[in-house]
């Protein structure tokens, strides 16, 4: 009985990550959709957003990385 738990918890965890992927997927496509709108009106440039994601992207890593440094 153990096998048939196991397999059918396989299958969840597969059906889980399909749906995570389409959400993943749905996220990145309104969150697209919203930064061309703030280009296309003006309100912001590429170059903003490129500047302020390598900027968030560092903040992250130094974040993650000081997290790994051993202490003392």
């Amino acid at each position: 009985m153990k096998n048939k738990n196991s397999a059918w918890e396989h299958v969840q965890l597969g059906a889980a990550i399909a749906d995570l992927k389409n959400d993943h997927y749905r996220t990145l496509l309104a969150l697209s959709a919203t930064l061309e709108l703030l280009i296309d009106k003006g309100l912001l440039t590429r170059e903003e957003i490129e500047r302020k994601s390598a900027l968030m992207e560092a903040e992250m890593d130094n974040l993650i990385g000081g997290e790994l440094r051993p202490m003392g």
